[in-house]
């Protein structure tokens, strides 16, 4: 065989072994992102059992509540399943107008905020309602991440542990790039892959990936009780320690102030003479301050530590 020729036949027999692995690599590395592009495209709902801590003078009390993390390509939604219930009928008793307390005194829920993050421009808010009024602001605090060597499998994923400080407390994150969203529950996002689990460093709140779904759309809470007070987060705050030092009177205020849904009134001379305030029902008021000051007393554990 002439030598040159099969010189030029071995390099071309390489060269093109070559092109073919690298046809294949391209192949595959295209694949991956077609399935990821339509992961991404789906509407996916993530349930989370959260268990919490309320009561730091009774730490073996703990609550469990399930909570969903909607996720889309433009935005995110973490709520409790109990918010969901609750609100459906409290609607359908302001329609009504008639008000059933012991199903309302049933409807109670730990989790009674949502976390809304607009993924595209990167923004969180926060959404609660203290006393009869709904809040919402944009959480302003960044989340740094210390991504940690240390993995583990939990359940079917292959997760990595990460820690960061946030809003007093410490918390360890254990994320999974095996579904592509760089999310998680409450406000906790930004590691390149999904929160699996989430517990803080003592143990008083934790959230664990129980099951996830496709949905055709998300639940709608604009505007079903009136539009939020948008306020700074740091305002919110100052709000929330006069709430929680004095329940009543912050309520009571916020009652006689006008606006929002109005409780149930006296049967005779109820309504707001002259058109300014009006007389609660004397029942009605004494099981709502037993219940708020029952709340803050039993709440005094929050999974966001305020400052003094």
């Amino acid at each position: 065989m002439n030598y040159k020729k099969f010189q030029f036949n071995f390099v071309a027999n390489i060269k093109s072994k070559k092109k073919f692995k690298m046809k294949k690599k391209l192949a595959i590395t295209l694949f991956l992102i077609a399935i990821s592009q339509f992961y991404f495209a789906q509407t996916t709902r993530f349930i989370y059992q959260v268990s919490m801590k309320s009561d730091s003078t009774d730490k073996t009390n703990v609550t469990t509540e399930n909570a969903r993390l909607d996720i889309s390509p433009e935005k995110s939604l973490f709520y409790g399943e109990g918010r969901i219930k609750r609100d459906s009928i409290i609607q359908r008793m302001r329609e009504t107008r008639n008000f059933d307390r012991n199903t309302m005194q049933n409807l109670r829920t730990s989790i009674d905020y949502i976390v809304e993050k607009d993924l595209v421009k990167n923004i969180t808010y926060f959404k609660t309602r203290l006393g009869r009024d709904q809040y919402t602001y944009e959480e302003d605090r960044k989340m740094d991440w210390k991504i940690l060597p240390e993995t583990v499998k939990i359940g079917e994923y292959e997760t990595q542990k990460a820690e960061t400080f946030f809003a007093g407390r410490k918390w360890y994150a254990w994320f999974t790039q095996d579904i592509p969203f760089q999310d998680g529950p409450y406000k906790f996002k930004g590691l390149p892959g999904l929160i699996i689990k989430l517990e803080d460093e003592k143990g008083d709140y934790s959230f664990d990936l129980q099951q996830s779904k496709k949905i055709t759309e998300f639940p709608n809470f604009d505007n079903r009780f009136g539009n939020p007070i948008k306020v700074k987060r740091t305002d919110f705050e100052k709000q929330e320690k006069i709430y929680r030092k004095d329940p009543v009177t912050f309520v009571t205020n916020s009652f006689t102030q006008g606006g929002g849904p109005t409780p149930p009134q006296s049967m005779g001379g109820g309504n707001r003479p002259g058109g300014g305030g009006f007389r609660m029902d004397p029942d009605f008021r004494k099981q709502m301050e037993d219940r708020l000051k029952e709340e803050v007393a039993k709440n005094n554990n929050p999974i966001e530590i305020l400052s003094k």
